[in-house]
């Protein structure tokens, strides 16, 4: 061992002065520093995690939005596409070939089409729409003009069909009318014996007879006179429309030399007008080669 370090292992150890010890716990911060920094970088990191699945969470939603306003876009389309006179008409074709096939195999076998069909309704249905018959075969036979006396009892039951009488106000002035005329004196109630209540007219003015001119004084509301006044012009319309109907279109170009022609001319028009549009409008224009 040489001299120096056996000097050195003699000499006594010397105490750090109280400076080093601060230097010391100062080195021992950037330990606690990076702990921080990787905690905070976790939580970071945490975070990104959670934006990206809510990001993922967000596009599927959006994505099954998508694909579903698509389906109802394309069954929209679909359906607007569909015309129901073309639908209804299948239907009408369905059931006629399957009363056909019905009627076919029924009288193969030997039996009775009507009495077989028939166990299908009861009683009470079969006559009822026998009733609907008979009564739409009648309206079909009344259809045509008989004379005036016919049409205006067509327009009345017409207008009965679609009277709505309002009968709360009928029985709410009703019976003020049978107050004020028993408070009057006019008429007189009395009890039967049976418990009902009658009402006696004394001098005979209560109740209309055919020399009665009190419903003259009978003041309407306003919608009586709106509906009134709406039946009288509809009536109107349907008067003017008819005429116009028969004397034909006045604006239309004169192409037909007398009524027969004329016929025959709105016969040709009805078929072929939809192939000579273009052709006509070109001989307008001038435009035709």
């Amino acid at each position: 061992m040489s001299d120096k370090e056996s000097s050195e292992a003699q000499s006594p150890k010397r105490e750090q002065p109280e400076g080093a010890v601060e230097d010391s716990a100062v080195a021992t911060q950037p330990s606690e520093t990076k702990a921080d920094s990787q905690e905070e970088d976790a939580n970071s990191k945490a975070r990104q995690r959670q934006e990206r699945f809510k990001a993922l969470q967000a596009r599927a939603k959006k994505k099954s939005a998508a694909e579903r306003n698509l389906k109802e876009t394309a069954a929209e389309t679909q359906r607007l596409a569909t015309d129901p006179s073309l639908v209804s008409s299948l239907s009408r074709k369905h059931a006629f070939a399957s009363h056909n096939l019905l009627k076919a195999d029924t009288e193969a076998s030997g039996e009775d089409f009507e009495r077989k069909r028939a166990w299908d309704w009861t009683v009470d249905e079969s006559e009822k729409w026998d009733k609907r018959m008979d009564k739409k075969q009648r309206h079909r036979d009344d259809v045509a003009f008989q004379d005036y006396t016919q049409d205006a009892r067509k327009v009345y039951k017409r207008q009965l069909r679609e009277m709505q009488p309002n009968l709360e106000g009928y029985e709410r002035e009703k019976m003020a009318a049978i107050e004020k005329a028993a408070a009057n004196g006019d008429l007189e109630i009395v009890e039967t014996n049976d418990g009902e209540m009658i009402a006696v007219d004394k001098n005979g003015s209560f109740y209309s007879t055919a020399d009665s001119v009190g419903f003259t004084e009978n003041k309407p509301d306003r919608a009586a006179v709106d509906k009134l006044v709406s039946d009288l012009r509809k009536a109107e319309e349907v008067r003017l429309k008819k005429r116009k109907d028969r004397r034909g279109d006045d604006d239309a170009d004169v192409t037909y030399i007398n009524e027969k022609n004329k016929q025959f001319n709105q016969k040709l028009s009805r078929f072929y007008n939809k192939y000579t549009t273009e052709i006509r409008d070109s001989f307008e224009r001038g435009t035709m080669i």
